[in-house]
């Protein structure tokens, strides 16, 4: 591997791994088309070893994910990982039967009378998915959940910074599934490059727009079927009807969760303009108490230097241009090599400032203040299109006047992320937050191909269309011309 570039492989090593994963794509994909169409039961049986997998090896799992960290809050990973990922599992379970049930659909009676139409949705084959660090058992399983539910099988390639989970996963998981049915991959160095090149069935992908773009172009070399989930500069609205202290208590929850490292966060805020030193002040009273101590096990590290360089260098590049930059714990510093960052507000910036230019994905919070809605709407639409918009207001007009004047891959209203918590939602960015939907039954529909199947009577009317025509085909297809232009 090359020092400088981790990306770059020696074309031995690189051969050797392409081998190693065209070899379990062989394997998976001859087990898929030996079984084709996968049971209830053996669905069932999946769904149910994958959440085994995770409530025997809880402990294991969330130390390894906080060792990946440097410190990963015990209860955040409970929360957004352990939890979300056993009501993923519980959910799919209740309602596995109906997602799998062949659906009616209607046919056309005047040239097909006693036909009838069905659409089954069957397995895929082999998907390929590429999970990134910031929630490694969330995103991996409540996808995998997607993919047993339709039957399919998974190859998975985990992040460079998730390696000790990855090798814990890879070490247990044998012992719940077989390699035909999922595989765990290290990221050791051009892994990435090698599986978004790889014919899967589909391939799903969470990560940056950047690396999204690579993924997508890889995989278009195959005619591989894409879901992209990426990311973006999601934007919160707080209107002036809302109580600004309700607001900041549940956009400070969600800000300082996971250290601000989720692609759904709250990128920044609109605040009316007569309310900003009120909001500085009420950030300021929530800090103080919700999170008196970065250097707290509570409180969750940047995930290695590079990001923790970026945030930092983020911050700087801000007052060197001129923001006004709060930091809202000014005698904290991070300990030795924890990679901590206080919680910064940042007023009053430019558009050649880089955070006004790139996702964050740390606990910097950049405020805009604003005197009437349309401004808010014009700043939105000026840019790619976000992963999700955080409307606070009573005012029911109001939050549907943002919900239908922009466009964003989701909506929390009142609040801010939880609307990816919600299983019977379709998660799913738009345009450059990502393309493709996965969770309940549109992670079931995304990863199933619904097949379309017409069944012909025993008697069928096209016979008497047949050449060479005569009078009485043009009475049909006169009558049936009339009758369809009323």
């Amino acid at each position: 591997m090359n020092a400088a570039n981790p990306n770059i492989v020696p074309e031995t090593e690189q051969e050797t791994l392409r081998q190693e994963l065209n070899s379990c794509l062989d394997l998976q994909r001859q087990a898929y088309l030996a079984n084709p169409i996968v049971s209830y039961q053996q669905r069932k049986a999946d769904l149910l070893s994958l959440k085994k997998m995770l409530v025997e090896n809880q402990d294991d799992i969330i130390a390894a994910i906080s060792k990946d960290y440097g410190n990963r809050s015990k209860h955040e990973t409970i929360f957004a990982e352990v939890v979300t990922v056993l009501q993923t599992v519980n959910d799919a379970l209740k309602h596995l039967k109906s997602w799998m049930k062949p659906q009616r659909r209607k046919i056309d009676l005047t040239l097909y009378p006693g036909a009838k139409n069905r659409v089954y949705p069957q397995p895929l084959g082999v998907v390929g998915m590429i999970i990134p660090w910031n929630f490694p058992i969330n995103l991996s399983m409540t996808g995998l959940v997607s993919v047993f539910s339709a039957g399919n099988r998974a190859m998975v390639k985990m992040s460079e910074n998730s390696r000790h989970l990855t090798r814990l996963l890879m070490e247990i998981s044998g012992k719940y599934f077989n390699h035909d049915k999922l595989a765990f991959f290290e990221e050791t160095g051009g892994v990435g490059i090698e599986f978004s090149q790889l014919p899967f069935d589909h391939l799903i992908f969470t990560g940056s727009g950047q690396t999204g773009r690579k993924v997508m172009a890889a995989a278009a070399k195959n005619l591989v079927p894409v879901t992209l989930e990426l990311g973006g500069k999601c934007p919160a609205i707080i209107a002036p009807d809302y109580d600004l202290k309700k607001a900041v208590e549940r956009i400070l929850f969600v800000k300082l969760f996971n250290a601000g490292q989720i692609c759904t966060n709250v990128d920044y805020v609109f605040i009316p303009s007569d309310k900003r030193q009120q909001f500085i002040d009420l950030c300021s009273d929530y800090i103080a108490e919700h999170c008196p101590d970065i250097n707290s096990n509570d409180y969750t590290s940047i995930i290695d230097d590079i990001a923790y360089r970026r945030v930092l260098d983020t911050i700087t590049d801000a007052k060197d241009k001129g923001a006004t930059v709060i930091n809202l714990q000014p005698n904290q510093e991070s300990a030795e090599g924890m990679r901590k960052v206080p919680p910064h507000l940042i007023l009053d910036t430019t558009e050649e400032m880089t955070i006004r230019n790139r996702e964050t994905f740390g606990p910097l919070l950049m405020v805009h203040t604003y005197d009437n809605a349309q401004d808010v709407i014009d700043y939105i639409n000026m840019r790619d299109r976000p992963l999700a918009i955080y409307p606070f207001s009573n005012n029911k007009a109001l939050v549907q006047r943002y919900i239908d004047s922009t466009m964003s891959g989701g909506v929390s209203v009142n609040d801010a992320l939880f609307h990816v918590a919600q299983h019977d939602l379709p998660f799913g960015g738009v345009g450059a937050s990502g393309m493709g939907h996965y969770h309940g039954f549109d992670g079931f529909l995304t990863f199933s191909k619904l097949r379309p199947v017409f069944y012909q009577a025993n008697f069928t009317a096209m016979k008497f269309l047949a050449p060479p025509y005569g009078n009485f085909a043009t009475k049909v297809l006169n009558f049936l011309t009339k009758f369809n232009s009323r």
